[in-house]
Order: C-alpha cells, then structure tokens, then sequence
C-alpha cells in the first residue's frame, strides 16, 4: 500500500470544493436579509403619515385691508348752540362770524345748531369748516312750459332774501330724492293748498329727469362759512297751483322762533317764469 502525498488533481478537487463551499453558504444566508428588508420597506411606506404639525399654506394669507382702511371720520356734534359758537369763533374770520343774523338775509348760530342737530348739515374740523348740505331743487313745470321759482323770502327778523332760483330743500338723512321732494312741497307749498288735501297725489316727478352735481361755494346765510352743496334736481308737474304769481305761508323751526332765536322763513314768494332766465 503506497502512502504518501496526494496526486495533483485530488489536491486541486479538493480546493475547488472548499473555495465553492463558502460562497453558497453566503449567498443561502444572504437572502433571507434580503427578503427581511424589502418586507420592512414595504411595511413602512404603505403606513400612515403623521400629521406635520408645522405645514404652512402654498399662498401667504393676505393682511386684510378691512382695518387698514381709514373710516370717514364721525360728524361733529354740539350740546347747544353755546358750545358750536365757541368752536367756531377761532376757525371763522371774526368779521365774517359778527355778521351773523346781524346782516340782512344772513341766519345764526342757532339756525345752523338746528341743521346740524337734525342732520341736515354736516361740518368739518378744518380752519375755516366746511359746511356740506345736501339739497333737492324741484323744477315745477306750468302748463305753458314756465317754470316756478321763489322769488323772494320774508324773514322772521324781518328782513327779505332774494331768491330767485327753483323750490328747494335741505334734504334729511337717508332720505331719498323723491321723499325730499314730497316734503318740499308740503312744506313750501301746502298752504296753497286744503288742509283735507293729499300733497302726494298732486305731485308727479317727471320720469328721466333727475340729475345730480356738486357746488362749492360761500354760503349767503353764513358769511365767511364755505359750503359744499350736493344738489339733486328733478322735473315735476305739481297738480292745483295758482297759474299767476301767489305766496306761501311756511312754519320753520316753529318752536325756534318761538324763542325768537332762530331766523326763520316765514313767507315765500312764487312766479312763473321761463326756463331760460332761471339762475344755473
């Protein structure tokens, strides 16, 4: 029996099994890794997400301009006729403001309270204020195409304005054009008319003819006060008028005039004339 090393290509069979041997063993192991791992990927991707407590918008939200808007700024208001004199002193030329209810055809202190205080009237903090006073002018139409207008007024002090210019009235607030004509009428007018008479069916607005435009310019009743005035003119026919000239008998700030502190209209003078030699 030979003993001795082993032939060359025994030792070489050999070799090659061992180094095969390890590689398969690796690679059995291996998978079993794999497969752990693609299982736990799995898992985790078809979780639910947390909710992200600090997400934002795609779009910044806008500021809103609702509090970034100035708000007009609130109407002045007086206790008494007192009180808006001693603001008005400082604000006024004081020759302008002495005119008041001294010089004919001017009012006072107390006509302009009045306004203010039914809310006929509004005025600005400003040196000099301005006064702003929204106004209906009613064309009334004769049935020759004439036109009415106020030629003049009587005053409680006694004194005469020229007017010259067609039937019109501070309007009150949120009081519409066609409501502030009723009114005009009525007051102006009425007492042309019966007591038992109702003023609304006699008037008839024409339909089209309002228009609206905006004056500024110094006030004839305050001296020395600019005025802005926001003028809303309608056509209308006004059914039972006198067709020649007549006058009108109006109670103005009745309880003022009582006191006798007010200056207050008390006779209106009408007449027809025509369109072309109205006052613009």
């Amino acid at each position: 029996m030979f003993i001795g090393p082993s032939p060359p290509h025994t030792h070489l069979l050999n070799n090659r099994r061992n180094n095969h041997s390890p590689r398969n063993a690796t690679v059995s192991s291996a998978l079993p890794d794999l497969l752990l791992a693609a299982i736990s990927l799995l898992l985790l991707s078809s979780s639910p997400k947390p909710p992200n407590r600090f997400s934002f918008p795609l779009t910044p939200r806008r500021r809103s301009t609702a509090m970034s808007r100035r708000s007009p700024p609130p109407p002045q208001r007086f206790a008494n006729p007192q009180s808006l004199s001693d603001w008005l002193q400082p604000r006024l030329p004081p020759d302008s403001f002495a005119a008041w209810g001294v010089k004919p055809g001017t009012k006072n202190v107390h006509n302009l309270w009045i306004e203010l205080s039914d809310g006929e009237t509004s005025i600005t903090d400003s040196t000099p204020p301005l006064r702003t006073v929204n106004v209906v002018t009613v064309r009334v139409m004769g049935r020759d195409g004439s036109i009415l207008v106020e030629g003049r007024q009587e005053l409680s002090d006694g004194s005469v304005r020229e007017r010259n210019r067609p039937l019109s009235e501070k309007m009150k607030p949120d009081e519409s054009p066609d409501q502030a004509v009723i009114r005009a009428v009525k007051e102006e007018l009425g007492s042309i008319f019966d007591a038992g008479d109702d003023v609304v069916e006699r008037v008839k607005i024409v339909p089209g003819s309002y228009s609206r435009r905006v004056e500024e310019k110094s006030s004839l009743s305050y001296p020395g006060l600019p005025a802005c005035y926001v003028l809303h003119s309608v056509d209308a026919i006004v059914e039972g008028l006198p067709e020649e000239d007549f006058c009108t008998d109006e109670n103005e700030y009745e309880e003022a005039r009582a006191e006798g502190k007010a200056v207050t209209v008390k006779r209106h003078h009408w007449k027809w004339v025509s369109p072309d030699s109205i006052r613009a």
